[in-house]
């Protein structure tokens, strides 16, 4: 960018289609590429004096240029041009120097000049100052001779004052008689310096006076006054004092400018014709007018008016009264977000209108902070680049001021806003607000149930953050169980839910935005299906008759035997109690928790020959809960009576186990059993308490399946009965043979479906759970079998 200037020269008043430089080829450009690169040529001005072919590249002009017009007596008129290409964007300066040709003939500001000179009075060799010619050119073509016509009473004797003025002055060579002639004719002709030479002529008319010898006379013939261009109006710029030799009304003076000053030079200054005080009237503007020559005529009141004349030459001074300008010439935005550093995103062009250090400009950027920075590619222009790497996502746009200021004395300043705002591209992958989802879900729900909802974000915008969300495709057995909806992230239950099959499940959900290219989120969703109580409890045994044989005299407490019954629920929906329906008789008593009938009173031979029956409830602690009964006969023999058992199952079933008598192998074996059942649970439940702590992953079907500890939901319980745990891969059903642990800490939910220790559920998820006291349970039906049978032998032998 701005890796140099052209500079091209051409004359004035040239015709259209003049051929000014090959600029294309100047500037290192192919011809081919100018339309591509949207090949542009900007002017500073009302109008376009060059034009650019772009078939050939070449720099022409386009209008009449009237160098006078542009630059009036500057010596140096350049105009200046700004050249732009984009694809990749190049900023070119170009200046092109309109030189003079000698189209203006000098000019004299009134075709007749008269003056008034006594006779005889006038002394030889007085000096008669005259208003010069002016030309419009500059330079030779400027530069102008004089030549007075044949006088015998005249010759010409020019000065020169310095650059800014030069004047002409009739020199008095012989005295006047007005009786020899009263008028003299005369014509002074300018001459300039150009090719081919150009005049202008003025006439002078010389009418010769009689009387009043003396005209005033000023003590110098030029003055010399400096102003500041901020003077105020009324302030005196100098008073000038001639004098007359005269007496009376011949040496009263009155002080004037002479006609020939322009008519914008009297709107700024103004004379007192009296006192000779000369003011400042107008506003002084340094930029418009550096110099201002005002020639001053003092002329006494005599009879025949004779006067002086003198010039003041004023010369203004620069104040910093302009302020820095600047404007953007190109800006690229929007601006995309992976812009490297060094990208041109805007060309700023600076200037200040007043001179020396009021003029030298600082361009500066503000914030400081920005990743971006101002370049200087040459004089009064800058480049905005970017200066670091840019985020969408953290900053959406840039607002900057660009403020330019002088170095006078106050400084002025200006500035402009940029607003720069970023376009998006798609780095960005979609981000769950959780990495792992746990949700928990009752057991039971309706197909297609809504069961919970993940949600991912992407920052990007647009299409960049359009999401669409799907299950891992390697996890293809859960699509008969769970989808997700790919616009809303919402999961739906395919079908309905059997804790009792199907305990967990996890698998991947992942979020893909719509970008190119796309890119990818994923988080892990675990489903825990809750218990409810839809298992009424599961009476076992045969549904053959028999009899409880009881020996008379029984004592009171004495165990008759055992029901035993199984829920396929789990926690509290299988918690089971055991009590006696109302109608049953009086004399028997069973266990809450342990299923034991035992009389509560003595039985004797007078009772023998009777048959009681017992209706046992079982219940869970479900709710509502479930129930199931069981009715137990017991036939009352004496010694040496045949031993009978009569089992009537009802609804569900019931089961008993029979005493047996005088037969202590089976106590043995049941007390081994008992033992060995008891030290294999408790290694189990040390091996599952470790197994826990170290959270490692069992496989069970395709999937990955978590052990639920009491740290994540409250409580946890392990079962290889006929249950799934994540891809829903069918297990062989085999005895129940769980491990539970009930802690205090069980979730509890609200109503409406929010986990109140803070776990956030749908609504459908569980009902509230009030907390228990912990209880360990260990179900093993071989176990409860031979403790069952073991604890009868016991109570009967012993």
């Amino acid at each position: 960018m701005g890796s140099g200037q052209l500079r091209y020269s051409v004359l004035e008043e040239s015709q259209h289609g003049t051929f000014v430089g090959r600029i294309a080829q100047d500037l290192g450009l192919e011809v081919s590429e100018l339309v591509p690169r949207m090949f542009r040529m900007l002017s500073k001005g009302e109008k376009d004096y060059f034009e650019v072919n772009l078939q050939n590249g070449i720099l022409f002009v386009n209008s009449r240029i009237d160098r006078e017009e542009l630059c009036a007596k500057n010596a140096d008129c350049v105009l200046h041009l700004e050249v732009i290409v984009e694809k990749p964007l190049r900023f070119f300066h170009v200046e092109v120097e309109i030189k003079d040709i000698n189209d203006n003939a000098p000019m004299f500001s009134a075709m007749e000049k008269i003056l008034s000179i006594a006779e005889f009075v006038t002394a030889s060799g007085t000096r008669f100052p005259l208003e010069g010619a002016s030309d419009a050119d500059i330079g030779a073509n400027a530069q102008l001779t004089y030549k007075l016509s044949p006088s015998n009473n005249f010759i010409l004797d020019s000065e020169n004052d310095g650059e800014e003025s030069k004047s002409v002055v009739l020199l008095l060579k012989v005295p006047l008689d007005r009786e020899e002639s009263h008028v003299h004719h005369l014509v002074l002709t300018a001459t300039d310096g150009g090719e081919p030479k150009l005049t202008g002529t003025v006439q002078i008319v010389i009418k010769v006076l009689d009387v009043n010898d003396n005209p005033p006379v000023f003590n110098q013939s030029v003055y010399r006054v400096k102003l500041l261009e901020n003077t105020a109006s009324g302030s005196l710029v100098i008073t000038l004092n001639a004098t007359d030799l005269d007496e009376g009304i011949n040496s009263e003076i009155s002080y004037f400018f002479t006609d020939s000053l322009a008519l914008h030079v009297r709107k700024m200054f103004g004379i007192n014709s009296d006192t000779g005080e000369i003011r400042v009237i107008g506003k002084l503007d340094y930029e418009e007018s550096k110099f201002y020559e005002l020639p001053i005529t003092a002329e006494d009141k005599g009879s025949s008016q004779l006067s002086g004349h003198c010039k003041i030459l004023i010369e203004v001074l620069d104040m910093n009264d302009n302020i820095p300008e600047l404007s953007v010439n190109s800006l690229s935005i929007p601006l995309p977000e992976d812009s490297p550093p060094g990208t041109v995103v805007a060309i700023i062009s600076v200037s200040d209108r007043d001179s020396s250090n009021n003029g030298q400009i600082n361009c500066f950027l503000w914030p400081t902070g920005v990743p971006f920075k101002l370049e200087s590619t040459f004089k009064n222009y800058y480049s905005l680049i970017v200066g670091a790497a840019l985020d969408r996502e953290q900053v959406a746009e840039y607002r900057m001021i660009v403020t330019v200021e002088d170095q006078g004395v106050p400084s002025l300043s200006s500035s402009l806003t940029l607003l720069v705002p970023l376009s998006d591209i798609n780095d960005n992958a979609p981000a769950f607000t959780q990495p792992s989802y746990t949700v928990f879900v009752k057991e039971n729900n309706p197909p297609g149930a809504h069961i919970f909802t993940v949600s991912a974000s992407d920052p990007d915008v647009a299409e960049n953050a359009l999401i669409t969300y799907w299950m891992d495709e390697k996890l293809w057995p859960l699509s008969s169980y769970i989808s997700v909806h790919s616009e809303s992230g919402k999961l739906y239950a395919l079908q309905s839910l059997d804790y009792e099959e199907l305990k967990l499940l996890e698998f991947q959900v992942r979020a893909k935005d719509a970008g190119l290219p796309s890119l990818c989120g994923n988080a892990t969703v675990q489903i825990f299906v809750m218990d409810e109580n839809d298992n009424a409890p599961a009476v076992s045994g045969s549904s053959e008759e028999n009899l409880i044989l009881l020996v008379v005299p029984v004592m009171p407490g004495h165990i008759v035997g055992k029901i035993h019954a199984l829920d396929a629920d789990s926690g509290y929906n299988a918690w089971l109690r055991y009590e006696l329906v109302e109608e049953s008789n009086g004399q028997w008593t069973v266990g809450q928790y342990s299923g034991e009938v035992s009389n509560k009173y003595s039985l004797d031979e007078s009772e023998s020959n009777k048959i009681q029956s017992v209706l046992v409830l079982v219940k869970d602690h479900g709710k509502p809960p479930l129930s199931a009964t069981a009715t137990l006969s017991v036939s009352l023999v004496t010694s040496g009576q045949t031993v009978k058992t009569d089992i009537n199952l009802q609804r569900s079933g019931e089961s008993f186990v029979p005493l047996v008598d005088s037969i202590n192998i089976y106590l043995i074996i049941a007390i081994c059993s008992v033992s060995s059942l008891f030290l294999l649970a408790t290694l189990i439940y040390v091996a599952l308490r470790c197994h826990c702590k170290a959270k490692e992953p069992m496989v069970y079907g395709p999937g990955m399946a978590t052990l639920v500890c009491a740290s994540e939901v409250g409580s946890w319980s392990y079962s290889n009965r006929h249950s799934h745990i994540l891809a829903g891969v069918t297990a062989e059903a085999g005895a129940k043979s769980d491990l539970m642990i009930f802690s205090p800490n069980i979730p509890v939910f609200a109503d409406n479906g929010e986990l109140i220790n803070g776990v956030d559920v749908t609504p459908d998820s569980a009902k509230k759970v009030s907390p228990t006291l912990g209880v360990l349970v260990i179900r093993s039906a071989s176990y409860f079998y031979a403790y069952n049978f073991g604890l009868v032998l016991g109570k009967y032998c012993f």
